[in-house]
């Protein structure tokens, strides 16, 4: 794992592609190799409607090849160039992508150092790489309306289940085959919106955030003393400060025998894929469900992450970890926090540690209307041991970097004056934002009883690597 991971490099906005070596690719022959590769297959399935997958792409495969193959022999015929090996296998993958995969999105998503992908109709599309870079890049349709055709394409073949993306249903969020996950909308918005996030690393643990400066020693030895402990934990933090690589590696400190349920809107933990770490776990998904509504107005076949919550408290589980808190799903979460044996987790978006519990109690109280200011404080102070914050910091353009780190660690002790959580800053923000020992926790006989050093919490200036201030 290299320390790109968290702490990106050198300002860059360019322009470029997925390789500048690739071979030049004929998009019209791809469109027209795309077309009457998919009338063959779909001829072909109202004759064996059980094929499977994996012969319907050996067939497409040979299919496309047979198109290629022709190409080349009408441009003999007519005296026109002919592509060389290399253009002939550009042109198969690209009709092949277009087909199973993402079209001209392929080589990004293929790409191991792509972090994000943007596009702001056809044509203004931008990709964001591990080392800090941000490059415009070529068109990924032919106009609007072919990248909406692809994205219904997209919708309708690679999630888990059958998706729609219409006049009707405008908004599309989904988990790709690779874990990566896409959001576009369309009729809300002037041209077509779309956006992937791609999970780079997925088998994580402390000592790697060690090694990417996300965390130091210290924090390290108390977030592995506090997950042995059974605490509950909040993971918090803005938009891609790192927050499910923390609760990842948060995760990865669990033993091997121990079961839990993750439970996420789409799969970003991705624990189930790491069974030599995590042979036991149970995985919820939540499911969005048909355009058809019952008689109570739920779409047909939906299942809510409040369901999955409830259900996981079934499943024999030891620890409920819930990928991200964003509505009613919060008042569940919360009981079972409160009334379990402890070490559940989650994360959340807010702006600090403390502004983490006025977010829970106002999701709180909007999923349960019954749920007064003073009980909704009060059960999260109830149930919430530590909340662990994220800081991004960019000075990528003033020629540094943009950093990601642990900033803070907060105990909550119950509620304290005027209703409100009573919180020990355990570490606090330090001269560059790095979060360092600030107060021994109330509850470090917890932390000892598990193997914890107290000794970890007297370096007032942390073990960072590098030195102190800005660290580029």
């Amino acid at each position: 794992m290299t320390a790109d991971a968290l702490t990106d490099g050198s300002a860059g906005i360019t322009s470029g592609g997925p390789d500048a070596s690739a071979e030049p690719v004929d998009w019209a022959l791809v469109r027209r190799l795309h077309e009457t590769t998919g009338t063959a297959l779909a001829e072909e399935l109202k004759r064996r409607p059980a094929l499977s997958a994996g012969a319907q792409q050996e067939l497409a495969r040979t299919l496309i090849q047979d198109g290629v193959d022709e190409l080349v022999r009408e441009r003999m015929r007519t005296g026109q160039d002919v592509p060389s090996a290399a253009e002939e296998r550009a042109i198969a993958e690209a009709a092949f992508a277009a087909q199973f995969g993402l079209g001209r999105l392929q080589p990004y998503v293929d790409d191991p150092q792509v972090e994000n992908i943007e596009a702001h109709g056809c044509d203004n599309v931008w990709i964001g790489y591990a080392d800090g870079r941000d490059v415009r890049v070529g068109p990924i349709a032919d106009s609007d309306e072919d990248l909406v055709r692809q994205l219904q394409h997209i919708a309708a073949r690679l999630g888990r289940a059958e998706r729609t993306l219409t006049t009707a249903s405008p908004l599309l969020t989904m988990r790709l085959p690779d874990g990566s996950r896409l959001a576009a909308v369309i009729e809300t918005v002037p041209r077509p919106q779309l956006v992937i996030r791609r999970h780079r690393i997925r088998n994580v643990d402390l000592e790697d955030l060690v090694g990417l400066q996300a965390i130091d020693r210290p924090l390290a030895e108390f977030l592995r003393a506090a997950v042995r402990a059974r605490k509950n934990i909040v993971v918090t933090g803005g938009q891609g400060a790192g927050k499910t690589l923390l609760l990842r590696a948060l995760a990865n400190e669990l033993p091997v025998s121990e079961n839990l349920a993750t439970i996420e809107k789409h799969f970003e933990l991705l624990l189930h894929e790491l069974p030599d770490r995590h042979p036991r776990v149970v995985p919820f998904e939540a499911r969005e469900g048909t355009g058809e509504r019952g008689p109570d107005g739920r779409r047909l076949g939906e299942v809510t992450l409040t369901e999955l919550v409830e259900q996981a408290l079934v499943m024999n589980v030891s620890r409920v970890w819930l990928g991200e808190v964003r509505g009613e799903e919060a008042w569940p979460l919360i009981e079972v926090m409160e009334a379990g044996e402890g070490g559940s987790a989650c994360t959340l978006h807010a702006r600090s540690a403390a502004h983490a519990f006025e977010r829970l109690a106002n999701l709180c109280m909007r999923g349960r209307a019954a749920v007064t200011p003073e009980h909704a404080y009060r059960s999260c102070a109830s149930a919430i041991d530590l909340v662990v914050h994220l800081s991004t910091v960019d000075e990528r353009w003033i020629g540094g970097q943009r950093h990601r780190f642990v900033s803070q660690v907060v105990e909550c002790n119950g509620i304290g004056e005027g209703g409100r959580p009573a919180l020990t800053e355990v570490f606090a923000p330090g001269p560059d934002g790095r979060a360092v020992a600030e107060h021994d926790p109330v509850d470090l006989a917890d932390y000892v009883r598990v193997g914890f050093d107290p000794d970890w919490l007297r370096s007032a200036a942390g073990r960072w690597a590098g030195a102190a201030g800005s660290r580029r």
